[in-house]
């Protein structure tokens, strides 16, 4: 397994830069693989003082390239280094005499390398875009000038990247349906070469408790019964502040509400930039003594944060998937998301979730009020919600379906080898 950007290892730093869903989505699914009997190095960089090797049990460790000096590289930049990172990846597996049956990448930077080093071995390739470049470029209209759009993220060179990598692995596994869809018209995908394998949750961790013990669990967050939580990275398309622009409506539909944003993590000048523009927006709109701030939630208290809400939030301008709101589902809060995105196109909506859309402030805040005006709609959407999620999306079962798609993958090139 490769995955290149932000702070990957064991025990992972998450909500450092470029250290989200994505890192949680590899790590566990390893994790998976290895309890399930298959061995597996995960490759990524090695910067600033990071060891070569996590340990992390007899089959599965973190192994770590050094690569493009020791200082944090953002993803939107690795295009300057990957060459590198297959000459020292390849050099290492030979050094190493290390044998394997499958390449998995993750994102577009990953996927690249992953796909020179396969052809190099001799071997298969599998890849999870996990958000694919056109779908990005597009969904930010025309929220940024063109030039410095480019200039920031470098989609041209991103999107004919992800071509090559889409173009010649053997299967893409895509995270949502949507996805599936722009492979195939966007990237001219065949489609017997891809396809749409979730993400999933820790079942161990995700699960809902009664409401006496939630009511133990609020007094330890401060967090009230009639709380929305949104809670994740401080980035421009999670939408945080189409969220705020909500928020009138909520508070006029229930005076006692109040948000509770647990966003950002790594204190870097970009989060209080934009932690600073929200608390603006928040004065502006006459709702600040209405949130309540939290930077950053350890891993260990994630889950009793998502059941101490009484709805969880995620009003992003576009997601892949949202990891976050399939955890506070599995938690049995129940969740308001965005349509932008492929999550929305698998709930029953007023069953097992509810979705709207950010951009319409007034359809969003009323959306968020439902549960909160409803208590009869929340309960339904607690259990049903959290009953969805874990039937759908435990990691053991996921891994299974993963493994079935690297055999498949495995015997066509056998067969392909053979015939040449």
């Amino acid at each position: 397994m490769i995955s290149l950007h932000g702070y990957v290892g064991a025990n992972a730093e998450l909500g450092k830069p470029d250290t989200g869903g994505q890192v949680v989505y590899v790590l566990e699914l390893a994790e998976r693989f290895s309890r399930l009997g298959k061995r597996v190095d995960l490759v990524t960089r090695q910067f600033e003082d990071q060891p070569e090797y996590d340990v992390v049990d007899e089959n599965y460790s973190v192994w770590r390239i050094p690569f493009g000096g020791k200082k944090f590289i953002r993803k939107e930049d690795m295009h300057d280094h990957l060459k590198k990172f297959v000459t020292n990846t390849l050099a290492a597996i030979k050094k190493e005499r290390k044998k394997y049956d499958v390449v998995y990448t993750h994102y577009w930077d990953a996927g690249w390398a992953g796909q020179k080093i396969a052809e190099e071995l001799g071997i298969s390739h599998v890849h999870t875009p996990h958000s694919l470049g056109w779908w990005k470029q597009h969904s930010m209209g025309s929220d940024m000038d063109e030039k410095e759009m480019e200039k920031t993220y470098r989609f041209k060179e991103r999107i004919r990247k992800e071509y090559f990598v889409y173009q010649m692995c053997n299967y893409v596994i895509a995270t949502t349906l949507p996805q599936v869809d722009l492979l195939t018209k966007q990237y001219d995908v065949l489609p017997k070469n891809c396809g749409m394998i979730p993400p999933g949750i820790d079942e161990n961790r995700f699960f809902p408790v009664p409401s006496k013990e939630n009511d133990k669990i609020r007094a330890k967050y401060d967090i009230q019964p009639t709380d929305i939580l949104a809670l994740g990275r401080m980035a421009h398309n999670k939408g945080y502040d189409l969220l705020f622009q909500a928020l009138p409506t909520v508070f006029e539909l229930c005076p006692e509400a109040r948000l509770v944003a647990a966003i950002g993590g790594d204190q870097s000048e970009q989060d209080n930039q934009g932690i600073a523009k929200l608390k603006k927006m928040a004065e502006e709109l006459g709702v600040a003594d209405k949130i309540s701030w939290k930077n950053y939630i350890a891993d260990e208290d994630l889950a009793n944060v998502y059941r101490s809400a009484n709805i969880f939030v995620m009003p992003s301008r576009y997601e892949p998937f949202g990891m976050v709101a399939i955890e506070a589902m599995a938690c049995g809060t129940p969740t308001i998301i965005t349509v932008h995105g492929g999550l929305c196109d698998l709930i029953d909506f007023g069953n097992q979730g509810l979705f709207a859309d950010p951009h319409r402030p007034k359809e969003f805040g009323a959306m968020m009020a439902m549960p909160l005006l409803y208590p009869k709609l929340r309960n339904e959407l607690s259990v049903e919600g959290a009953r969805f999620a874990r039937r759908n999306f435990g990691w053991t079962g996921i891994a299974k379906r993963m493994l079935e798609v690297f055999r498949s993958s495995i015997n066509q090139r056998t067969m392909e080898s053979n015939i040449y």
